[in-house]
């Protein structure tokens, strides 16, 4: 019977996963000038529906002089490459880098190529693309698009290098945005890039920056540049580069001197109305349907935290600069703020998704079919969710995780440390009742199909739920990082068994229909009586 209820546990859980397979990452940054307490706040989305939904612990290492680090593949790049035991989900079997990238019965991805091993290497937090490590170095990930090369697929003496693999490097190496910035810059100068245009938020506990990066035809080498986001401002970033003029000798940016050079033997050359050289208009910076799908959610986190502005939620073109690359908040960020974006569907707006011809079953927000309007920061394809923190007043660097799409489920802290098991090494095809992504993914089936009757139980338990992280948080900023690493865990053991008993009350409450009403806006036409 237990096996029997499993199947059918799973194959529900399974109904409420299906999607398109489209990206719509979107990326936050908060500078320790615009949250309330001076924290740093890194945000990322991994919207990309079928992916790797673990994160993983990277232990601090040493290694031998002379030793060669291997620079693994990534599905998420553009597809899996089976050749090379590259797969979606698990997306990494390397079990010399981490427990948790041991799986039995599956063969160990392959490298693609190596670089020199550094003789120590920090600990820090994996996923499909990288997080944090122990000195509060961040990164957050989105994918972008070049008109010129949307995509350049690995293959054999291309570069070695996509965005993922590039982060992770950067974690075990530095411990600043700037050495990070200037590391992988170095790394795509001598290995190359593969894959797509790419954006990573890169931040430390004192300053952010937006890395972006495209390859070249030939895969050799790569085009990138870093621009600073000012001290006390909020920046966004959503699938479209977002970097401007290119401005050689100015501070704020980083960028491989040969840049311009570059750019004009590639042909692709394009100037601002001032005549600077333009990133965006140079790479032809498109996005997957103009000009929504990336540029309102631009505009809906600058309008939500600096309403004073009055952004316009329409834009002229592709390539327009009329969104700045960061915003001055009215007043100073929290980080429930953040998590409020990270559920945000356009609520009170004329484009709020629960209005949408396309809104999901009693009124969900979730799209189930491609739309090529307003993408929202909530998205049904979600794989995880995280807020990276550092503060001088934290024990230790740390993240808030929400499995799954952030919506249904709550932000959990963890510390830069081991985590426990049940948040680690899920795999999509095989449901297993010791993970909180499977517990995840049993509330969404059923919250999503009868939205308008459960959601208020689902909320009501996401807030409690980051009520008590909140409280314990602050209250555990005295203890040592070991022990405040060790008090998380044990309060996320708490949370994954909170969401086994929020499903089971979830059935009772459904239990065959019973309160489940139509949402008005899905009422059906009522039959007319039959005439005899």
């Amino acid at each position: 019977m237990k096996k029997f209820l499993s199947k059918i546990a799973a194959g529900l859980a399974a109904l409420s996963l299906m999607s398109v397979n489209v990206e719509a990452c979107t990326i936050i940054l908060v500078t320790k000038g615009a949250s309330e307490d001076g924290s740093v706040f890194l945000g990322h989305s991994d919207n990309e529906y079928g992916s790797d939904p673990n994160l993983a612990f990277v232990p601090a290492k040493n290694h031998k002089k002379g030793s060669r680090r291997p620079v693994y593949p990534s599905a998420a790049a553009l597809d899996e490459l089976p050749e090379y035991n590259a797969f979606d989900c698990p997306q990494l079997i390397a079990p010399e880098r981490s427990d948790a990238y041991n799986f039995p019965g599956y063969q160990h991805t392959k490298a693609i190529g190596y670089i020199p091993e550094v003789e120590h290497t920090y600990a820090y937090i994996d996923a499909e693309y990288s997080v944090m490590n122990e000195h509060g170095l961040m990164l957050s990930e989105c994918t972008d698009v070049s008109g010129h090369l949307p995509e350049l697929p690995y293959e054999k003496g291309i570069g070695i290098f996509y965005s993922s693999e590039l982060g992770r490097v950067a974690l075990e190496r530095c411990k600043t945005a700037r050495e990070a910035i200037k590391l992988m810059g170095e790394l795509i100068d001598e290995y190359g890039l593969y894959g797509t245009a790419e954006a990573l938020f890169v931040a430390d506990r004192e300053e952010g920056w937006l890395f972006e990066m495209q390859p070249t035809p030939s895969g050799k080498g790569g085009l990138w540049i870093a621009e600073k986001i000012p001290d006390g401002h909020f920046s966004i970033a959503a699938n479209q580069l977002r970097i401007r003029a290119i401005r050689e000798g100015d501070p704020n940016q980083i960028f491989n001197p040969k840049l311009p050079q570059m750019l004009q033997e590639l042909g692709w050359v394009a100037q601002d109305e001032q005549g600077n050289l333009d990133w965006v208009k140079s790479l032809r910076g498109e996005e997957w349907s103009h000009p929504y799908y990336s540029m309102r959610r631009v505009w809906r986190g600058f309008s939500t935290v600096a309403p004073s502005q009055n952004f316009s939620p329409t834009v002229s073109d592709w390539d327009s600069d009329y969104y700045p690359l960061s915003v001055k908040p009215d007043k100073k960020l929290a980080i429930t703020d953040i998590m409020k974006l990270y559920r945000d569907y356009y609520q009170d707006t004329e484009f709020d998704k629960t209005t949408s011809n396309f809104a999901g079953l009693h009124g969900s927000p979730y799209d189930y079919t491609i739309e090529y309007g307003e993408q929202a920061i909530l998205s049904a394809d979600t794989a995880y969710t995280y807020i990276a923190q550092v503060n001088d007043n934290l024990p230790a660097p740390m993240f808030w995780l929400a499995t799954n799409t952030a919506l249904e489920n709550p932000f959990i802290p963890f510390a830069v440390a081991q985590m426990p098991a049940a948040y680690n090494s899920a795999l999509r095809d095989e449901y297993d009742d010791s993970k909180m992504f499977w517990a995840s993914s049993q509330v969404m089936a059923l919250s999503r199909g009868y939205w308008n009757s459960l959601k208020d139980t689902v909320e009501n338990a996401v807030q409690q739920s980051e009520k008590n992280s909140l409280e314990l948080v602050a209250a555990s900023r005295k203890l040592s990082k070991e022990k405040f690493a060790e008090t998380l865990n044990q309060n996320a053991l708490k949370v994954f068994d909170d969401w086994k008993n929020l499903y089971a009350q979830l059935l009772i409450q459904y239990n065959g229909g019973e309160g489940v009403k139509y949402d008005e806006r899905h009422l059906p036409t009522p039959d007319a009586p039959s005439e005899y």
